[in-house]
């Protein structure tokens, strides 16, 4: 058998905001329940109840996130 080829190093991690790509994807569904609270209010079309449900959970998870991945990395921080 002939020996294995060495694999390279493996490269070092990318470093990204993940806060600020949870913040714009919360914000999204922010602005989809006002788009949908105008649809509602303005009667262009009928809104079901569990769609501006939805938006709410994704707003709420998405502060959450925002919230523990700020601290995650203020703690990280802190580490020697």
């Amino acid at each position: 058998m002939s020996p294995r080829p060495e694999t390279p190093p493996a490269p070092p991690p990318l470093e990204s905001d993940d806060a600020r790509t949870v913040l714009v994807i919360t914000l999204a569904w922010v602005l989809a329940m006002v788009v949908l609270l105008v649809l509602a209010v303005t009667g262009m079309t009928e809104v079901r109840g569990w769609w501006l449900g939805m938006c709410g959970y994704g707003i709420a998870l998405g502060a959450f996130g925002v919230w523990h991945l700020r601290r995650r990395k203020a703690l990280a921080r802190e580490q020697p």
